[in-house]
């Protein structure tokens, strides 16, 4: 579909079906799902403005898990079953959206070139709420969207849900919103798959960095010696661009280039000691009481407390660590880890080398559900530009 009337008739369709899908999201059967977002979204007065509701209806419909793993969208085209194929795919397709802060490039009839400063690459954009949608759209001036594809038409989007625009003079402050964007959402930025092998490389560079400035791609220290080695490293780094920097998983640091600044979450504060691994594919993290887990595969004796028991079902069950800590001590204390597991399992049976990987894939199905991405965020060249040109 290149020719004019069939992206006219895939715009006006496009809204027909997005009319049809938000009435069916909007009903009672969803209600349990959508009204607590509403209600989470509304101000300290229980105020809620049309355009904040409006893109949590949009967000809920094409994103929200419901608790079956689908989502809105899906029950909409399976329940709707006079849909075309062509329809379906339309609607399928939008849940996938492009969320970003994009700068204008320019207008090509009905049609918005902009540029999205956390992928670097440039979207056709198209509205079916009518040309005025785009009329206060300038070119240099920045918008915040949601796109999604307009299946039928290739390289075309769509913007779904509200647009918020910005004025050229708003640079600076779009450039802080992206970079703080492009680190704390690195799945954003890697919507580009030049961006994903950049972060890979750039993540290689800086382990190996790590490993030089510390000795070790792991350590195990008390927190406070933790805060003051990693920051010790940041300041080492400090020339590093601030998009390329690593991006703990388990802590927080300011991104301002000149201050770098890493403090622990109380959880890991409050532990006897903090593993740090900096993992070749699983990136930099933070482990709380790590040194007791290593010590209950350096001691196999030790299984049979509930201290040690209860730390490796924390590792086990909690989804904010991945399965790499386990393997690491695994494959560091192979004589032990069978012992290990049998004691905590009660299943006399067990040896890690059968059945280790089924047991994570089990307990961790979240972390082999997608390909693992860089622990590096990467910025693109224009943010890098904008960037530069900011005030600090």
């Amino acid at each position: 579909m290149n020719t004019a009337p069939d992206l006219a008739y895939a715009l006006r369709h496009s809204a027909e079906l997005k009319e049809e899908l938000v009435a069916f999201g909007k009903g009672r059967a969803f209600e349990r799902f959508l009204d607590p977002l509403l209600v989470e979204a509304a101000d300290a007065h229980g105020s809620l403005d049309e355009a904040t509701a409006v893109n949590v209806i949009d967000h809920f419909l094409l994103q929200y898990r419901l608790p079956d793993g689908s989502t809105v969208a899906d029950r909409f085209v399976a329940r709707r079953t006079s849909l075309s194929e062509a329809d379906r795919q339309m609607v399928l397709a939008w849940r996938d959206p492009v969320e970003g802060l994009f700068e204008v490039g320019g207008k090509d009839g009905e049609c918005l070139r902009l540029l999205n400063l956390l992928d670097d690459l440039e979207y056709r954009t198209y509205t079916n709420a009518g040309q005025s949608a785009f009329r206060s759209v300038a070119k240099g001036g920045f918008l915040g969207a949601r796109l999604v594809a307009l299946a039928g038409v290739p390289g075309a989007w769509l913007v779904s849900g509200v647009m918020s625009a910005y004025p050229r003079a708003a640079a600076p402050d779009i450039a802080g919103a992206a970079l703080e964007l492009a680190t704390s959402r690195p799945e954003l930025v890697f919507r580009n798959p030049a961006k994903i092998e950049q972060g890979w490389r750039s993540m290689r560079e800086d382990q190996a960095a790590f490993i030089e400035f510390c000795g070790s791609d792991e350590l195990i220290l008390a927190p406070e010696e933790t805060e003051d080695r990693i920051n010790a490293y940041y300041r080492h780094r400090q020339q590093v661009p601030a998009g390329q920097r690593p991006r703990p998983t388990r802590g927080k640091r300011r991104p301002a280039p000149d201050m770098p600044l890493f403090t622990l979450p109380p959880e890991l504060a409050d532990s006897d000691t903090v593993g740090v691994i900096y993992d070749q594919v699983d990136g930099l993290n933070f482990y709380a009481d790590y040194g007791s887990l290593r010590d209950l595969f350096a001691n196999p004796d030790l299984a049979g407390r509930k201290h040690h028991q209860d730390l490796l079902r924390t590792y086990l069950r909690e989804e904010t660590i991945t399965p790499l800590p386990i393997r690491r001590l695994a494959a560091a204390h192979p004589q032990n880890v069978d012992t290990v597991f049998r004691r905590l399992l009660r299943q006399p049976g067990f040896t890690w080398s059968e059945h280790g990987d089924a047991l994570l894939r089990r307990r961790k199905p979240w972390y082999y559900e997608s390909e693992p991405r860089p622990g590096v965020s990467v910025i693109g060249d224009r943010l890098n530009e904008l960037l530069r040109v900011r005030p600090r």
